[in-house]
């Protein structure tokens, strides 16, 4: 295990050291550029890239694209308000701030990669627009200066990470995607083999499926993939997302049936030896036989029910059955991604979901409100200061807001940066005073700069210190005055080092009173929404079907699982509840769909779950209704007794719950 450990060590410094030469490469290519074509500030050329570059070719190619839309609209926004409201200073402020943060409101909902164009629009006004306030004749002009200078930046990091020893994307997809295949062949192993774990364990998957998700939204820029694979990525997510809870309601099952009949007990010994087959080729030439068998099994339990405990025994080999042919799909479509072709029929016909994000207006509403106040605050506190630096510390204090605005506790991440800038107005003071003054030739300032930037950029991929790792190289290119020859000036850059510091340490003070949400604030808030929810499912209110929730609910499990470490509560509990509220959210929808065949008395049923408090009592009278329908003698009566046999088991769980908290 060691050995492992120290090989993948070694790969991610390697990885690290190549992104930081290309990252570096491409910075010196944009500034090579910008001072050839005469710009006036080309250390921002700088800045771009290393703000857009990633590590692999489809996340550095999709952020420049962001940046790119992202940049243009928020000029083109500054242009707009800047100059109306000239007269105006605290007026325009209040417009700038605005604007920030509507587009800090909207990256919090869209809550996928593309929120980064937003929160680009957002923090562009911020660095433009604050510091033109005093000059607004000039912010046509700095506005168009600032778009070449990012335009060169992003089209030169964009090429040398496409074209200089590339790593795309798609292979740490293919990797990671089966490496969760195999976690959940593991864990519906150990599932059925009845080793000890908590019923809610297969949630863990959903933090596997969120990160699949988070870079599967880059491979469209790795040029690997074509349409049918991204249907195939979309597909294989919702089946996952299925086992997910078939697993649970496995293991579930497993806890409530006193004895396994033998017929069942050698499907489950032969599933069992199915997933812990390494041999792939075997796996395959196992699982026909292994679904046809399943299937009659199921069917053979289904039609002979004559008690509860029977249909109860018949509703697990059906799970059983499920997880066999979901596992089959998962391999079936993880070939067909791996080898970039198209994905084979699937037997449902159902249109695929893929990932279903959970976004939450009133939370992304107070965050844009407290970020505002801030923002708006720090304006005023530098208009009536008549402070001279005041615009350049507003417009870092706004890309504060904006950058880090999404972070439950934005401040530990916001001192990292503190702490790097620390480093970085150390290393450009002896740069612009020490070390610059004595460089006159390009390829010699070149080969000054790498030493600080290579350790910064290798610094930048490791995800502990990115954040310290972008104080040096955001800061370094400014105070260092990188332009067209050197104007070292000791008092401008003391200046903006204070105006940096003031903006961060106000940041600081500020979003830890107004922007940071406690963990367990943000649990009971996602518990709550689940809640709100089912209620309106059971009302008629809530339209969905069955992948959309079960997606729905993964993403939520991926947000709640983090927070979990920082909470005061059970973690456990929390994650009781939350596959409580899956579960009971799946049985509503599926008994909405027999609703017609079971009458009135199912419709009551349903809209107790709303209002008793008496589960127990609830479990008794489905199980009286599940018992009215057998022995099941159609296919409409035999689906009535497993929806309601898994209501039974669902609400099982709640009174675990209750249990847990006296």
């Amino acid at each position: 295990m060691s050995t492992v450990h120290s090989v993948t060590a070694l790969l991610n410094d390697a990885n690290a050291l190549l992104y930081s030469a290309r990252s570096f490469a491409a910075a010196m290519l944009a500034y090579y550029i910008a001072l050839s074509i005469g710009l006036e500030r080309p250390s921002w050329a700088i800045i771009t890239v290393y703000i857009v570059s990633q590590t692999s070719v489809g996340a550095s190619l999709s952020r420049s694209l962001y940046r790119l839309a992202g940049t243009l609209v928020g000029a083109g926004a500054t242009v707009l308000i800047v100059p109306a409201f000239v007269n105006m200073p605290i007026f325009c402020s209040v417009m700038l701030t605005g604007w920030i943060t509507f587009c800090l409101g909207l990256s919090l909902l869209e809550r996928t990669p593309r929120a980064y164009a937003f929160v680009l629009a957002g923090y562009t006004a911020s660095l433009i627009g604050f510091p033109a306030v005093a000059d607004p004749a000039a912010i046509f002009n700095i506005a168009i200066i600032r778009v070449q200078e990012i335009m060169i930046g992003i089209f030169c990091a964009a090429l040398i990470h496409r074209y200089v020893v590339p790593v795309r994307i798609s292979g740490l997809f293919n990797s990671k995607l089966s490496q969760t295949l195999r976690s959940a062949r593991q864990q519906i192993a150990d599932t059925l083999a009845g080793k000890p774990a908590a019923v809610s364990a297969p949630l863990h998957l959903a933090l596997a499926l969120q990160f699949l998700q988070g870079i599967s939204h880059h491979i469209p820029y790795d040029f690997a993939l074509s349409v049918p694979v991204r249907h195939a990525r979309k597909a294989i997510h919702d089946r996952l997302a299925r086992l997910v809870v078939v697993n649970c309601e496995l293991r579930d099952r497993l806890q409530i049936i006193e004895a396994v009949p033998v017929d069942v007990q050698n499907l489950l010994e032969e599933l069992h030896c199915w997933l812990v087959c390494e041999d792939e080729g075997e796996r395959k030439s196992r699982v026909t036989a292994l679904i046809q068998r399943s299937a009659l099994l199921m069917q053979s339990r289904a039609v002979h029910a004559l008690t509860f405990e029977e249909a109860l025994l018949g509703n697990f080999v059906r799970y059983l059955s499920e997880a066999i042919t979901l596992l089959q799909q998962c391999e079936r479509l993880s070939a067909a991604i791996h080898h970039a072709r198209p994905d084979p029929a699937l037997p449902e016909g159902r249109a695929v979901k893929g990932y279903v994000f959970h976004r939450d207006p009133l939370t992304a509403v107070r965050t844009a409100l407290g970020a505002f106040a801030i923002i708006l605050s720090g304006c005023l506190l530098w208009i009536y200061s008549a402070w001279s630096e005041g615009g350049t510390a507003v417009s870092i204090l706004g890309v504060c807001c904006t950058l880090f605005g999404s972070f439950d506790s934005p401040v530990p991440h916001i001192v990292k940066y503190i702490m790097g800038s620390a480093w970085g107005v150390v290393i450009s003071l002896l740069y612009s005073f020490v070390l610059l003054p004595q460089v006159s030739d390009f390829s010699v300032l070149v080969a000054v700069l790498a030493p600080a930037y290579l350790l910064a950029g290798s610094l930048q991929a490791r995800p502990p210190t990115t954040f310290m790792a972008m104080g040096i190289t955001l800061t370094l290119p400014i105070l260092c005055e990188l332009g067209a020859r050197y104007s070292g000036d000791f008092a401008v850059a003391l200046n903006t080092a204070i105006a940096l510091f003031a903006a961060t340490g106000f940041a600081v003070l500020s979003m830890s009173l107004l922007q940071t949400v406690q963990a367990d604030a943000a649990i009971n808030r996602l518990l709550k929404l689940c809640q709100r929810d089912i209620r309106r499912s059971i009302n008629g209110g809530f339209k969905s079907d069955e992948t959309h929730w079960t997606n729905l609910m993964i993403d939520r499990a991926a947000l709640l699982l983090p927070r979990l470490q920082r909470s005061s509560q059970s973690s456990e509990l929390a994650l009781n509840r939350l596959l409580h509220y899956v579960r009971i959210g799946l049985c509503v929808m599926h008994l909405r769909q027999t609703d017609a065949q079971a009458g009135n008395e199912l419709t009551e049923v349903l809209t107790l779950l709303n209002r008793t408090t008496d589960s127990e009592a609830l479990r008794q009278r489905i199980a009286a209704m599940a018992r009215l329908s057998l022995p099941a003698v159609d296919d409409s009566s035999r689906l009535l007794v497993d929806r309601l046999v898994d209501l039974h088991c669902a609400l099982r769980e709640q009174i675990r719950e209750s249990l847990d908290d006296k």
